[in-house]
């Protein structure tokens, strides 16, 4: 069974993607204190992380492939 993706999930993980601090610094560098911060939480607690994983099908600190 596939999740359905709305249109409020893609704003979310568009925020995600584009415009958090965090999880930028996370995906760019892949190490210290953000990128744990960003591991950590992702899963539980943030919409915007699990709305990245919910379109992307990626987690929030995985880099972006090129």
């Amino acid at each position: 069974m596939q999740a359905t993706i709305t249109d409020k999930d893609r704003e979310m993980a568009d925020f995600c993607l584009n415009k958090c601090p965090g999880c930028q610094k996370a995906r760019k560098e892949q190490k210290g204190f953000m990128f744990w911060l960003v591991k950590v939480i992702e899963g539980g607690m943030c919409p915007y992380c699990k709305a990245y994983a919910k379109v992307y099908g990626r987690k929030a600190h995985e880099p972006v492939p090129l």
